[in-house]
């Protein structure tokens, strides 16, 4: 056996049977799943105010939530997290009454809204959010300080916005458009989503940044960097036109990272090639410093990889590829196509994120380096995968799968594109992902029956596989009286993934199942050569 396939089988005997369900709670399920008091709602616009003292590390604000009614209202469900708290809630300056249960707010609308109908609501809040213990893996604030001046970021992936503010804290419903106005010390700047509207000077050693976002944004894309930044842009002419690409470095970073981020506009066109326009023309595109490593915060993406290449100056895949670019330019960058234009309804699809955008690092090499160096580098994150649970995590309880999500989603896909065999359809497919799922939460069924369909082939058994089950497929083979035998194993009932290899160095396509099938004149000593780019075990049975 080669040593790839004995890397392999250490995941084999692993049956999503010995996986125990983690204990769920009733906080757990108001948080990730649509509950009546969140349906009956549509969310179409927020105007978040918040003032930040850096010295007593407190918010204190509000946010003012537009909501459409879809049908007969019922409570409403604002989501904050102690120990942030909500002082008070107006609609048509009436204070409403409401009561905190948990991570929650149950607010007492009027009952006379009208269906169809857009109101307003207000909530005021304040607190001193949770700090991050390892951002941006752990959610919260980070306080840090750069040469004696607050250095100050936000991140909050899947514990959620509502740590540090009040929202509709569920990836289905996205705010149409949203402005952020954000106070800080006049000595300080702070950048978030958007274009910036205006500055007001407030008199009392404060300003006041506006930054509005014209497009829809999922809650945990919203963020807030503060620090003393020094500010340069540059304009990338890309497909739909003129882009505006902005920086914001710390003061005295600006020659390094002038160097590093000229990776922007090659990412840039790369990603246009590959997945269609950057989704956010009209709020352009920023690259802002963060005190921790970096996030996909949406038209503001954030960066802390100290201006070198790889992964903090590592090559994930240990291919010598992953040293051709700075990780987080690339990687953060990708996901304003997968998690800022095209999200997750549900955080147990996070693959839909991570995965794609894992092997839109591979695409970046395909582009600027080519075929065989994007190959090389997508095959040597494979030591990364664990297999030790499904990549699907449960639903309706803010649970996320494993996290082979990345690398072993990525491999999934550089799988499919053999699938396809045809490199332009696979890129129109891409291409064709971004615009028909354009600023939309989506379904992981939604994607892989996309996926089926412009592939020509029912794909569900290959995505129950790999998405679904911890198993490595592996081609079983075996050379007896003048025939070539092969069946799939160590698979999914129906895994009918079609596979190229090499028989005497002459390329055979096979479409084997999990019975027997064989094809004739391949003698015993045949060679065979399992296409690498497919991701499978192999296993020669002749002789057993």
């Amino acid at each position: 056996m080669s040593l790839r396939f004995l890397c392999l089988l250490a995941a084999l005997s692993l049956g999503l049977s010995l996986l125990a369900q983690p204990n769920f709670t009733r906080q757990d399920t108001l948080r990730g799943s649509i509950t009546p008091e969140r349906a009956w709602w549509d969310l179409t616009y927020y105007h978040l105010s918040v003032a930040v003292d850096p010295e007593a590390q407190t918010l204190e604000g509000t946010n003012l939530i537009q909501y459409r009614v879809l049908e007969q209202p019922q409570r409403m469900q604002i989501d904050l997290q102690p120990p942030m708290q909500a002082t008070a809630f107006h609609q048509d300056g009436e204070e409403l009454r409401f009561e905190r249960d948990g991570n929650v707010y149950w607010v007492e609308v009027p009952t006379d809204v009208v269906k169809g109908q857009v109101y307003e609501l207000t909530v005021a809040f304040g607190g001193n959010p949770p700090v991050a213990a390892n951002p941006p893996w752990d959610g919260g604030l980070t306080w840090a300080e750069r040469k004696g001046k607050p250095f100050i970021a936000t991140s909050c992936q899947g514990d959620g916005a509502s740590l540090w503010w009040p929202c509709k804290d569920h990836m289905y419903d996205e705010t149409d458009s949203m402005l952020i106005s954000v106070t800080v010390p006049e000595a300080l700047m702070d950048v978030s989503n958007g274009q910036l509207r205006g500055v007001d000077e407030n008199g009392d050693g404060t300003k006041t940044f506006h930054w509005f976002v014209n497009n829809p944004i999922n809650n945990y894309g919203v963020n807030l960097n503060i620090g003393d930044y020094i500010h340069w842009g540059e304009v990338y002419e890309g497909e739909k036109g003129n882009l505006a690409c902005d920086y914001y470095v710390l003061r005295g970073n600006k020659e390094k990272a002038e160097k590093q981020f000229a990776q922007v506009p090659m990412m840039l066109e790369a990603f246009e090639h590959w997945f269609g326009p950057y989704p956010f023309y009209e709020d352009g595109y920023k690259l802002v410093e963060v005190p921790y490593l970096g996030m996909e915060h949406q038209s503001s993406v954030t960066y802390g990889n100290y201006f070198r290449n790889g992964y903090l100056g590592t090559d994930l895949s240990s291919s010598g590829w992953g040293l051709k670019f700075d990780f987080i330019i690339i990687h953060e960058s990708g996901h304003e196509w997968f998690a800022n234009n095209i999200t997750y309804q549900d955080i147990a699809d996070m693959w839909v994120h991570e995965g794609f955008t894992a092997y839109s690092e591979n695409l970046y090499l395909d582009y600027h380096f080519g075929t065989n160096a994007a190959s090389e580098y997508v095959l040597g994150t494979r030591s990364a995968i664990s297999n030790d649970r499904p990549i699907i995590g449960y639903y309706d309880v803010n649970h996320s799968g494993s996290g082979d999500m990345y690398y072993k989603g990525a491999n999934l896909l550089h799988t499919l594109r053999q699938v396809v065999d045809d490199d332009e359809k696979w890129r129109s497919i891409l291409r064709g992902l971004n615009e028909t799922f354009y600023h939309q939460t989506v379904t992981t069924q939604q994607v892989e029956d996309y996926l089926s369909e412009q592939a020509g082939r029912d794909l569900s058994a290959v995505f129950d596989q790999y998405l679904r089950d911890t198993r490595i497929p592996v081609l079983e083979y075996r050379l007896n009286n003048g025939r070539f035998n092969y069946r799939w194993g160590n698979a999914v009932r129906g895994f009918d993934l079609p596979i190229e290899v090499m028989l005497n160095g002459e390329v055979v396509k096979l479409e084997p199942i999990q019975s027997w099938q064989s094809l004739k004149g391949w003698e015993d000593g045949t060679e065979v050569v399992i296409d690498p780019d497919y991701y499978v075990g192999y296993m020669n049975l002749t002789g057993k």
